[in-house]
């Protein structure tokens, strides 16, 4: 099964329609599976006195409140049926993390196939309920949480009826530091929940989400934006669209070279070992009835003869015939 490449579009619309549509667009011409969007109503996932992330300060307004950044960036739910109806046009999967019970209720109206808990919900009790008694897939990335966090979410998923679940590592900074994204705390989330695994990466470029495929991630997310430049939370710690492309690009690159486990010449190996391996020839003039010794037996190329493996079967017989320099040694 191919890594599930998800395109995080999250709030980098900047609330308009116009450019969600044209992120829709990018992301299927990058070669994505799917595309996320954020479902929200501001005043219900926030409080008046909210104050921003350092991350968000530094790419918007400082001076305004979390509740007046997140306004500006909602999309309404007739908006979300349009958004929809274009990937299911341009043949890419449509998704959108919901972060309130209304936006829970929305998305399960247009029947959405997947859900996907953002790592600030993991701690949500009514929130993982509600989600889980949808009986669907669910993807919950697990930024800014302990073992015993995602112990607790996942049994509550799974006690309500959940389906699939898959666990993506992140770390939850915009950008993160390298010395912080610890790709190998994937490896112990699918030991210790027994889930499929991926990775949600805030990292600037593409080198650790290819790492995390090659290391087994079965699902990638990664935010993108049709313009790093612009003004917004989430814009500077982005794709633009064709480094998605070249970041999609190379995962699948990296699907085929990742093969099986079964360790065997290649189809494409098989011809090349007459040509890189060696036989057992003569080193000098050998005469008929000399024995085979040291000095003048050696192993070259092509390998069609006896195979130097046979050195000490060789050592010691006699020569049938006679032979000059170079030539295979034969029985």
């Amino acid at each position: 099964m191919s890594v599930y490449i998800i395109a995080e579009a999250g709030v980098n619309h900047n609330g308009k329609i116009e450019l969600a549509r044209k992120m829709v667009i990018e992301a299927k011409e990058a070669g994505v599976d799917c595309i996320k969007f954020q479902t929200f109503v501001a005043t219900d996932i926030v409080s008046k006195g909210a104050t921003k992330a350092d991350y968000q300060k530094r790419q918007t307004d400082s001076t305004e409140s979390q509740l007046s950044m997140l306004q500006k960036l909602e999309l309404s739910f007739s908006e979300f049926i349009e958004l929809q109806k274009l990937c299911k046009e341009q043949e890419i999967h449509f998704l959108s993390t919901p972060f309130d019970t209304t936006s829970i209720d929305f998305l399960r109206s247009i029947d959405m196939e997947i859900w996907k808990i953002p790592s600030g919900e993991i701690t949500n009790l009514p929130y993982l309920i509600k989600i889980a008694a949808i009986h669907k897939p669910i993807i919950m990335s697990t930024g800014m949480c302990t073992m015993s966090e995602i112990e607790a979410a996942v049994k509550v998923l799974r006690d309500y009826g959940g389906g699939e679940i898959t666990l993506l590592h992140c770390t939850t900074e915009y950008p993160v530091p390298y010395s912080e994204v610890n790709l190998r705390a994937m490896e112990t989330l699918r030991k210790i929940f027994h889930t499929s695994v991926g990775y949600s990466d805030h990292t600037r470029g593409i080198e650790v989400p290819i790492a995390a495929v090659a290391m087994g991630a079965e699902v990638i997310e990664k935010h993108f934006t049709l313009d790093r430049s612009m003004e917004g939370p989430d814009h500077s710690a982005s794709l633009e669209p064709q480094e998605l492309k070249a970041m999609v690009s190379a995962i699948r690159n990296i699907e085929q070279a990742l093969g099986s486990s079964e360790k065997k010449p290649s189809d494409s190996e098989v011809k090349n070992m007459v040509i890189a391996r060696k036989s057992i020839v003569a080193s000098c003039s050998i005469a008929a009835g000399d024995y085979f010794t040291d000095e003048n037996i050696t192993a070259k190329r092509p390998g069609d003869g006896i195979s130097p493996m046979r050195w000490f079967e060789i050592l010691g017989q006699k020569a049938s015939r006679n032979y000059e320099e170079d030539e295979m040694i034969v029985l």
